[in-house]
């Protein structure tokens, strides 16, 4: 299977459908802070206007990418299976291990630095409540869709992929609290390792999130939803 870029003018697509067509184009994202997993359905100007970003400078760096008829070797050419094989191995597994460390460690930071004016608190509280989310979505992902996507070739799935991904978006809202609170994960002067270790690690966290969630929402989802009518 292949990805035929589409010839819509640039502004008008939405950024999910950038990212996941030209590549280049999730690095251009995570430069200028555009949310092309959770609010991947936004088109380009309207998540340009969203950021305080001129649609012309971000079209223009866009632009500069090499985009091709074609994209080969990218997720959007994997099957199926190897697709969801990917996702459960390289995020949900990932995800479950690096969330116990991170509640840990923001325990640990909030305790030795509860006088710092600057330190997050109540960032392992969120961390726990995303945890539990988190694990029930892959759960359901896991037990069911996942399965029900292996026995089918397409469509029909489209109730529980709109679950999905409205769960989707409510990840994408504790994404934002998490940037918030920590200040774009930005650490004080002096910060002690383990708290440049926390917000290292929720940075990364983060990007792995995007990626996962982009990463179903434009690639696998659409190959089991039913095509829009006109």
């Amino acid at each position: 299977m292949t990805v035929q870029i589409r010839h819509t003018p640039l502004q008008y697509r939405a950024v999910g459908e950038i990212a996941a067509a030209m590549p280049g184009a999730v690095d251009v994202f995570r430069k200028y802070n555009v949310n092309f997993c959770c609010r991947g359905h936004l088109a380009l100007d309207e998540a340009a206007r969203q950021r305080g970003i001129e649609t012309a400078e971000l079209a223009a760096a866009l632009d500069a990418l090499e985009e091709m008829e074609t994209v080969t070797g990218s997720p959007a050419n994997w099957s199926s299976d190897a697709l969801i094989d990917h996702i459960q191995t390289r995020f949900h597994e990932t995800h479950r291990r690096e969330l116990v460390e991170l509640i840990e460690l923001s325990r640990k930071v909030e305790a030795v630095h509860a006088e710092h004016p600057r330190v997050p608190r109540g960032l392992a509280r969120l961390l726990r409540q995303l945890q539990g989310e988190i694990e029930v979505h892959m759960k359901k992902e896991e037990l069911i869709l996942f399965p029900a996507m292996r026995r089918r070739a397409g469509g029909g799935l489209d109730e529980p992929i709109s679950r999905m991904r409205h769960e989707h978006g409510d990840h994408g809202d504790f994404l934002d609290q998490l940037a918030t609170m920590t200040e774009s994960f930005t650490t004080p002067d002096g910060a002690c390792r383990s708290w440049q270790a926390l917000y290292a690690g929720l940075a990364k966290f983060t990007g792995d999130m995007m990626d996962h969630v982009h990463l179903e929402n434009f690639v696998l989802f659409p190959r089991y939803e039913e095509p829009a009518t006109s």
